[in-house]
Protein backbone atom coordinates (compact mmCIF):
# COMPACT_ATOMS: atom_id res chain seq x y z
CA UNK A 1 0.00 0.00 0.00
CA UNK A 2 1.89 3.29 -1.12
CA UNK A 3 1.96 5.81 2.15
CA UNK A 4 1.97 9.28 -0.46
CA UNK A 5 -1.61 9.05 -0.50
CA UNK A 6 -1.97 8.10 3.14
CA UNK A 7 -1.85 10.30 6.15
CA UNK A 8 -0.60 8.94 9.60
CA UNK A 9 -2.66 10.02 12.74
CA UNK A 10 -0.25 12.92 13.43
CA UNK A 11 -0.59 14.03 10.22
CA UNK A 12 -4.52 13.65 9.88
CA UNK A 13 -4.57 15.64 13.32
CA UNK A 14 -2.81 18.44 12.21
CA UNK A 15 -4.76 19.02 8.61
CA UNK A 16 -7.60 19.06 10.64
CA UNK A 17 -6.78 21.29 13.64
CA UNK A 18 -7.48 18.52 16.30
CA UNK A 19 -5.71 16.30 18.84
CA UNK A 20 -5.15 12.50 18.48
CA UNK A 21 -7.88 11.86 21.15
CA UNK A 22 -10.51 13.80 18.97
CA UNK A 23 -9.25 12.03 15.53
CA UNK A 24 -10.15 8.83 17.31
CA UNK A 25 -13.89 10.01 17.93
CA UNK A 26 -13.83 10.92 14.35
CA UNK A 27 -13.26 7.72 13.64
CA UNK A 28 -15.54 5.75 15.36
CA UNK A 29 -18.51 7.87 15.49
CA UNK A 30 -17.65 7.14 11.43
CA UNK A 31 -16.69 10.64 10.09
CA UNK A 32 -13.59 8.96 9.30
CA UNK A 33 -12.05 6.10 8.14
CA UNK A 34 -8.83 4.73 8.91
CA UNK A 35 -6.96 1.08 7.64
CA UNK A 36 -3.66 -0.70 9.01
CA UNK A 37 -0.23 0.34 8.05
CA UNK A 38 1.17 -2.61 5.97
CA UNK A 39 4.34 -2.38 7.99
CA UNK A 40 3.59 -1.57 11.37
CA UNK A 41 0.59 -1.66 14.00
CA UNK A 42 -0.42 1.75 13.39
CA UNK A 43 -3.32 3.30 11.38
CA UNK A 44 -3.52 5.20 8.45
CA UNK A 45 -6.22 7.72 7.18
CA UNK A 46 -6.83 8.46 3.64
CA UNK A 47 -5.65 11.56 2.64
CA UNK A 48 -8.12 12.98 0.57
CA UNK A 49 -11.12 11.77 2.68
CA UNK A 50 -8.95 14.17 5.51
CA UNK A 51 -8.55 16.86 3.34
CA UNK A 52 -12.02 16.74 2.69
CA UNK A 53 -13.30 16.87 6.35
CA UNK A 54 -11.15 19.35 6.49
CA UNK A 55 -13.00 21.63 3.51
CA UNK A 56 -15.92 20.86 5.26
CA UNK A 57 -14.92 22.38 9.35
CA UNK A 58 -13.24 25.19 7.48
CA UNK A 59 -17.02 26.01 5.69
CA UNK A 60 -19.16 25.22 9.07
CA UNK A 61 -16.95 27.94 10.86
CA UNK A 62 -18.07 30.06 7.61
CA UNK A 63 -21.00 29.96 6.15
CA UNK A 64 -20.99 26.49 4.54
CA UNK A 65 -23.89 25.37 6.82
CA UNK A 66 -25.99 28.98 6.33
CA UNK A 67 -25.60 28.37 2.25
CA UNK A 68 -26.56 25.02 2.72
CA UNK A 69 -29.69 25.42 4.90
CA UNK A 70 -30.33 28.26 2.36
CA UNK A 71 -31.41 25.91 -0.12
CA UNK A 72 -33.61 24.04 1.61
CA UNK A 73 -35.96 25.76 3.30
CA UNK A 74 -33.87 27.62 5.16
CA UNK A 75 -32.78 31.25 5.85
CA UNK A 76 -33.90 33.72 3.31
CA UNK A 77 -31.29 33.98 0.49
CA UNK A 78 -32.73 37.04 -1.25
CA UNK A 79 -34.51 40.70 -0.50
CA UNK A 80 -37.95 40.69 -1.54
CA UNK A 81 -40.80 42.87 -1.20
CA UNK A 82 -43.26 41.07 -3.39
CA UNK A 83 -44.61 37.93 -0.76
CA UNK A 84 -44.45 37.37 2.61
CA UNK A 85 -45.27 33.44 3.34
CA UNK A 86 -45.16 33.78 7.64
CA UNK A 87 -47.09 32.49 10.32
CA UNK A 88 -49.57 30.48 8.42
CA UNK A 89 -50.20 33.07 5.64
CA UNK A 90 -49.61 34.09 2.10
CA UNK A 91 -49.51 38.10 1.68
CA UNK A 92 -49.10 39.43 -1.57
CA UNK A 93 -47.16 43.43 -0.97
CA UNK A 94 -48.66 43.35 2.58
CA UNK A 95 -52.26 41.65 1.09
CA UNK A 96 -53.87 38.41 2.43
CA UNK A 97 -54.29 36.07 -0.75
CA UNK A 98 -56.56 34.36 0.33
CA UNK A 99 -59.06 37.77 1.11
CA UNK A 100 -57.91 39.08 -2.62
CA UNK A 101 -59.12 35.43 -3.95
CA UNK A 102 -62.03 36.32 -3.19
CA UNK A 103 -62.85 39.07 -5.90
CA UNK A 104 -59.86 39.93 -7.72
CA UNK A 105 -59.24 38.96 -11.31
CA UNK A 106 -55.15 37.39 -11.94
CA UNK A 107 -54.99 40.69 -14.17
CA UNK A 108 -55.60 42.32 -11.09
CA UNK A 109 -53.18 40.78 -8.76
CA UNK A 110 -50.58 42.02 -11.74
CA UNK A 111 -51.22 45.00 -11.26
CA UNK A 112 -50.73 44.79 -7.53
CA UNK A 113 -47.37 42.83 -7.99
CA UNK A 114 -46.00 44.94 -11.10
CA UNK A 115 -46.77 47.62 -9.41
CA UNK A 116 -48.84 49.61 -12.34
CA UNK A 117 -52.59 50.15 -13.02
CA UNK A 118 -55.01 47.87 -13.76
CA UNK A 119 -55.66 49.84 -17.08
CA UNK A 120 -52.35 49.17 -17.89
CA UNK A 121 -52.80 45.32 -18.14
CA UNK A 122 -56.20 44.76 -19.21
CA UNK A 123 -55.97 47.02 -21.97
CA UNK A 124 -52.37 45.93 -23.49
CA UNK A 125 -52.82 44.10 -27.24
CA UNK A 126 -54.56 40.95 -26.97
CA UNK A 127 -52.58 39.96 -29.53
CA UNK A 128 -49.05 41.23 -29.60
CA UNK A 129 -48.20 39.35 -32.70
CA UNK A 130 -49.70 38.35 -36.29
CA UNK A 131 -53.03 35.83 -35.34
CA UNK A 132 -52.29 34.24 -38.59
CA UNK A 133 -48.91 33.12 -37.28
CA UNK A 134 -49.95 32.12 -33.93
CA UNK A 135 -52.62 30.25 -35.45
CA UNK A 136 -49.84 28.43 -37.97
CA UNK A 137 -48.06 27.59 -34.42
CA UNK A 138 -50.86 26.22 -32.55
CA UNK A 139 -52.01 23.88 -36.03
CA UNK A 140 -48.35 22.03 -35.99
CA UNK A 141 -48.21 21.62 -32.20
CA UNK A 142 -51.65 20.34 -31.50
CA UNK A 143 -51.06 16.83 -30.75
CA UNK A 144 -48.11 18.55 -28.21
CA UNK A 145 -48.89 18.74 -24.46
CA UNK A 146 -49.81 22.22 -22.91
CA UNK A 147 -46.58 22.80 -21.55
CA UNK A 148 -44.20 21.36 -23.80
CA UNK A 149 -46.56 23.61 -26.28
CA UNK A 150 -45.66 26.67 -24.14
CA UNK A 151 -42.31 25.93 -24.20
CA UNK A 152 -42.07 26.01 -27.72
CA UNK A 153 -44.13 28.63 -28.73
CA UNK A 154 -43.03 31.72 -26.20
CA UNK A 155 -39.12 31.88 -27.38
CA UNK A 156 -40.89 31.67 -30.89
CA UNK A 157 -43.07 34.40 -30.04
CA UNK A 158 -39.62 36.43 -28.22
CA UNK A 159 -38.12 36.35 -32.00
CA UNK A 160 -41.00 37.92 -33.91
CA UNK A 161 -41.43 40.80 -31.10
CA UNK A 162 -39.03 44.16 -31.93
CA UNK A 163 -38.76 45.47 -28.42
CA UNK A 164 -38.40 42.03 -26.34
CA UNK A 165 -34.75 43.19 -25.30
CA UNK A 166 -35.91 47.08 -24.15
CA UNK A 167 -35.42 47.93 -20.67
CA UNK A 168 -37.55 50.78 -20.67
CA UNK A 169 -40.71 50.55 -17.64
CA UNK A 170 -42.84 50.79 -20.42
CA UNK A 171 -41.57 47.91 -22.63
CA UNK A 172 -41.12 45.67 -19.78
CA UNK A 173 -45.02 46.22 -19.02
CA UNK A 174 -46.07 45.43 -22.65
CA UNK A 175 -43.31 42.07 -22.98
CA UNK A 176 -45.03 41.23 -19.24
CA UNK A 177 -48.34 41.34 -20.67
CA UNK A 178 -47.38 39.75 -23.32
CA UNK A 179 -45.95 36.82 -21.61
CA UNK A 180 -49.02 36.40 -19.41
CA UNK A 181 -51.48 36.22 -22.34
CA UNK A 182 -49.39 33.89 -25.17
CA UNK A 183 -48.14 31.46 -21.83
CA UNK A 184 -51.82 31.41 -21.14
CA UNK A 185 -53.09 31.16 -25.21
CA UNK A 186 -50.62 28.68 -26.05
CA UNK A 187 -51.16 26.05 -22.84
CA UNK A 188 -55.19 25.96 -23.86
CA UNK A 189 -54.35 26.17 -27.46
CA UNK A 190 -56.54 29.21 -28.47
CA UNK A 191 -54.98 32.90 -29.74
CA UNK A 192 -55.12 35.61 -27.30
CA UNK A 193 -57.85 37.87 -26.27
CA UNK A 194 -58.89 40.55 -24.07
CA UNK A 195 -61.08 38.88 -21.73
CA UNK A 196 -59.61 38.37 -18.55
CA UNK A 197 -57.91 34.75 -17.45
CA UNK A 198 -60.22 32.77 -15.91
CA UNK A 199 -63.12 33.44 -18.95
CA UNK A 200 -60.35 32.47 -21.18
CA UNK A 201 -59.57 29.50 -19.24
CA UNK A 202 -63.39 28.78 -18.75
CA UNK A 203 -64.13 29.14 -22.17
CA UNK A 204 -61.76 26.82 -23.36
CA UNK A 205 -62.77 24.50 -20.97
CA UNK A 206 -66.37 24.71 -21.22
CA UNK A 207 -66.73 25.94 -17.61
CA UNK A 208 -70.52 27.64 -17.65
CA UNK A 209 -71.32 27.87 -14.30
CA UNK A 210 -71.14 31.42 -12.82
CA UNK A 211 -69.26 29.83 -9.40
CA UNK A 212 -67.60 27.40 -11.42
CA UNK A 213 -65.81 30.26 -13.43
CA UNK A 214 -65.43 32.37 -9.97
CA UNK A 215 -63.44 28.96 -8.86
CA UNK A 216 -60.99 29.43 -11.43
CA UNK A 217 -60.19 32.67 -10.95
CA UNK A 218 -60.07 32.15 -7.25
CA UNK A 219 -57.07 29.65 -8.29
CA UNK A 220 -55.58 31.79 -10.57
CA UNK A 221 -55.21 34.63 -7.45
CA UNK A 222 -53.63 31.74 -5.15
CA UNK A 223 -51.24 30.24 -7.64
CA UNK A 224 -49.40 33.89 -8.76
CA UNK A 225 -46.62 34.01 -6.66
CA UNK A 226 -45.30 32.07 -3.71
CA UNK A 227 -42.13 33.55 -2.94
CA UNK A 228 -38.39 31.65 -4.00
CA UNK A 229 -39.94 28.40 -4.44
CA UNK A 230 -37.99 26.50 -7.33
CA UNK A 231 -39.17 27.77 -10.52
CA UNK A 232 -39.54 31.50 -9.08
CA UNK A 233 -36.11 30.95 -8.26
CA UNK A 234 -34.50 30.02 -11.52
CA UNK A 235 -36.57 33.03 -13.21
CA UNK A 236 -34.61 35.61 -11.05
CA UNK A 237 -31.08 33.60 -11.76
CA UNK A 238 -31.67 33.51 -15.53
CA UNK A 239 -33.16 37.50 -15.56
CA UNK A 240 -29.84 38.22 -13.51
CA UNK A 241 -27.92 37.10 -16.57
CA UNK A 242 -29.67 40.17 -18.76
CA UNK A 243 -31.66 37.67 -20.95
CA UNK A 244 -35.23 38.91 -21.83
CA UNK A 245 -38.45 38.17 -19.89
CA UNK A 246 -39.52 35.29 -22.50
CA UNK A 247 -36.28 33.53 -21.75
CA UNK A 248 -36.78 33.63 -17.86
CA UNK A 249 -40.56 32.35 -18.08
CA UNK A 250 -39.96 29.31 -20.16
CA UNK A 251 -37.23 28.55 -17.85
CA UNK A 252 -39.72 29.02 -15.17
CA UNK A 253 -42.20 26.92 -16.84
CA UNK A 254 -39.74 23.81 -17.16
CA UNK A 255 -39.00 24.18 -13.59
CA UNK A 256 -42.68 24.56 -12.29
CA UNK A 257 -43.33 21.16 -14.58
CA UNK A 258 -40.89 18.98 -12.55
CA UNK A 259 -42.92 16.27 -10.03
CA UNK A 260 -41.54 18.08 -7.25
CA UNK A 261 -43.37 21.31 -7.91
CA UNK A 262 -46.20 22.26 -9.96
CA UNK A 263 -46.07 18.48 -11.88
CA UNK A 264 -46.68 16.92 -8.57
CA UNK A 265 -50.32 17.86 -9.50
CA UNK A 266 -50.52 15.37 -11.94
CA UNK A 267 -49.62 12.73 -9.25
CA UNK A 268 -52.23 13.78 -6.98
CA UNK A 269 -54.32 13.37 -10.20
CA UNK A 270 -53.28 9.56 -10.24
CA UNK A 271 -53.91 9.43 -6.45
CA UNK A 272 -57.22 10.17 -6.80
CA UNK A 273 -57.78 7.46 -9.83
CA UNK A 274 -56.06 4.56 -7.25
CA UNK A 275 -57.48 5.55 -4.24
CA UNK A 276 -60.97 5.78 -6.09
CA UNK A 277 -60.64 2.26 -7.58
CA UNK A 278 -59.42 0.65 -3.77
CA UNK A 279 -62.27 -1.77 -1.90
CA UNK A 280 -60.91 -0.06 1.00
CA UNK A 281 -59.25 3.50 1.95
CA UNK A 282 -57.54 2.70 4.91
CA UNK A 283 -56.04 -0.15 4.02
CA UNK A 284 -54.66 1.58 0.59
CA UNK A 285 -53.42 4.14 2.81
CA UNK A 286 -51.94 2.27 5.06
CA UNK A 287 -50.03 0.46 2.40
CA UNK A 288 -48.93 3.27 0.47
CA UNK A 289 -48.01 5.06 3.99
CA UNK A 290 -45.57 1.74 4.49
CA UNK A 291 -44.07 2.11 1.29
CA UNK A 292 -43.28 5.44 2.25
CA UNK A 293 -41.41 4.29 5.11
CA UNK A 294 -39.35 1.90 3.01
CA UNK A 295 -38.20 5.27 0.72
CA UNK A 296 -35.93 8.22 0.90
CA UNK A 297 -37.46 11.15 2.72
CA UNK A 298 -40.28 13.17 1.28
CA UNK A 299 -43.71 14.16 1.25
CA UNK A 300 -45.58 11.40 3.10
CA UNK A 301 -48.32 11.18 0.16
CA UNK A 302 -48.23 13.82 -2.95
CA UNK A 303 -50.46 16.55 -1.99
CA UNK A 304 -50.03 16.55 1.53
CA UNK A 305 -48.18 18.28 3.75
CA UNK A 306 -46.50 21.73 2.87
CA UNK A 307 -43.02 22.55 5.31
CA UNK A 308 -43.71 26.35 5.13
CA UNK A 309 -47.59 25.74 6.49
CA UNK A 310 -47.23 23.62 9.33
CA UNK A 311 -51.03 23.84 10.28
CA UNK A 312 -52.62 23.81 6.76
CA UNK A 313 -51.65 25.66 3.35
CA UNK A 314 -54.16 28.16 3.45
CA UNK A 315 -54.54 28.31 -0.45
CA UNK A 316 -55.26 24.67 -0.33
CA UNK A 317 -58.43 25.74 2.48
CA UNK A 318 -59.89 28.86 0.08
CA UNK A 319 -59.93 26.45 -2.54
CA UNK A 320 -61.86 23.06 -1.20
CA UNK A 321 -63.95 25.52 0.61
CA UNK A 322 -64.82 27.15 -2.66
CA UNK A 323 -65.25 23.94 -4.67
CA UNK A 324 -67.66 22.84 -2.35
CA UNK A 325 -70.00 25.19 -2.87
CA UNK A 326 -69.71 24.98 -6.60
CA UNK A 327 -69.09 21.26 -7.06
CA UNK A 328 -72.38 19.28 -9.97
CA UNK A 329 -74.74 17.43 -8.02
CA UNK A 330 -73.07 13.88 -9.23
CA UNK A 331 -69.19 14.43 -8.50
CA UNK A 332 -66.55 12.80 -6.74
CA UNK A 333 -66.37 15.15 -4.44
CA UNK A 334 -67.22 13.27 -1.45
CA UNK A 335 -64.97 11.10 -2.64
CA UNK A 336 -61.82 13.71 -2.40
CA UNK A 337 -62.96 14.98 1.03
CA UNK A 338 -62.86 11.54 2.32
CA UNK A 339 -59.33 11.12 0.94
CA UNK A 340 -58.29 13.92 2.69
CA UNK A 341 -59.72 13.34 5.80
CA UNK A 342 -58.51 9.88 5.97
CA UNK A 343 -55.33 11.35 5.11
CA UNK A 344 -55.62 13.66 8.15
CA UNK A 345 -56.45 11.07 10.42
CA UNK A 346 -53.64 8.74 9.59
CA UNK A 347 -50.88 11.10 9.27
CA UNK A 348 -51.99 15.09 10.56
CA UNK A 349 -50.69 16.02 7.34
CA UNK A 350 -53.15 18.46 5.46
CA UNK A 351 -53.79 19.33 1.67
CA UNK A 352 -51.76 21.90 -0.23
CA UNK A 353 -52.34 23.73 -3.12
CA UNK A 354 -51.23 20.43 -5.38
CA UNK A 355 -54.52 18.94 -3.89
CA UNK A 356 -56.65 21.25 -4.42
CA UNK A 357 -55.98 22.20 -7.90
CA UNK A 358 -56.06 18.49 -8.95
CA UNK A 359 -59.51 18.03 -6.89
CA UNK A 360 -60.60 21.08 -8.83
CA UNK A 361 -59.91 19.34 -12.01
CA UNK A 362 -61.49 15.88 -10.61
CA UNK A 363 -64.53 17.06 -9.34
CA UNK A 364 -65.21 19.83 -12.21
CA UNK A 365 -64.70 17.24 -15.18
CA UNK A 366 -61.70 19.56 -16.63
CA UNK A 367 -59.65 17.73 -19.30
CA UNK A 368 -56.26 16.79 -17.94
CA UNK A 369 -53.59 18.50 -16.76
CA UNK A 370 -56.04 21.56 -16.38
CA UNK A 371 -54.75 21.66 -12.95
CA UNK A 372 -50.81 22.33 -14.22
CA UNK A 373 -52.18 25.04 -16.53
CA UNK A 374 -53.74 26.76 -13.60
CA UNK A 375 -50.75 26.53 -11.89
CA UNK A 376 -48.54 27.68 -14.87
CA UNK A 377 -51.18 30.45 -15.76
CA UNK A 378 -51.41 31.75 -12.50
CA UNK A 379 -48.03 31.83 -11.89
CA UNK A 380 -46.22 33.47 -14.62
CA UNK A 381 -47.80 36.60 -12.89
CA UNK A 382 -45.07 36.02 -9.88
CA UNK A 383 -42.34 35.16 -12.32
CA UNK A 384 -42.87 38.30 -14.27
CA UNK A 385 -43.05 40.35 -11.12
CA UNK A 386 -39.72 38.65 -9.74
CA UNK A 387 -37.82 38.98 -13.36
CA UNK A 388 -38.38 42.99 -12.96
CA UNK A 389 -37.73 43.22 -9.35
CA UNK A 390 -34.31 40.94 -10.28
CA UNK A 391 -33.59 43.71 -13.19
CA UNK A 392 -33.58 46.31 -11.00
CA UNK A 393 -31.50 44.68 -8.42
CA UNK A 394 -28.76 44.57 -11.03
CA UNK A 395 -26.59 42.12 -9.46
CA UNK A 396 -26.04 38.38 -11.31
CA UNK A 397 -26.81 35.54 -9.08
CA UNK A 398 -23.63 33.43 -8.53
CA UNK A 399 -23.52 31.32 -5.61
CA UNK A 400 -20.52 29.17 -4.73
CA UNK A 401 -20.38 25.32 -4.31
CA UNK A 402 -18.50 23.77 -1.49
CA UNK A 403 -16.40 21.09 -3.44
CA UNK A 404 -16.47 17.86 -1.97
CA UNK A 405 -14.35 16.00 -4.39
CA UNK A 406 -10.55 15.13 -4.60
CA UNK A 407 -8.20 17.21 -4.08
CA UNK A 408 -4.48 16.88 -6.30
CA UNK A 409 -1.69 18.94 -4.88
CA UNK A 410 0.39 18.27 -8.02
CA UNK A 411 -2.68 19.82 -10.05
Amino acid sequence: MPTSSFFTASEAAAALGISLPTLYAYVSRGMLSSAPHPQGKHRLYDAAEVRRLARRKADGKRAGKVAQKVLDWGVPVLESSITLVADGRLLYRGHDAGTLAQRATLEEIAALLWECSVKRVTESAAMPLGTAQWSAWLKLWSDSTPVDRALVLLPAAASHLPRVWALGADAQLDNACAVMRLLAAAMISVVPTSEPMHRQLAAAWQVRNRQQTSLLRAALVLCADHELNASTFTVRCITSTGTHLFGAVAGGLAALAGPRHGGETVRVAALFEEAARAPDLDRYLANRLAQHEQRAPGPVLSGFGHPLYPQGDPRARVLLALLAECAPARSPLGDVLALAQAVHDTTGAEPTLDFALAAIERVLGLPSGAAFTLFAVGRVVGWIAHAMEQTRDGRLIRPRARYIGDYREDS
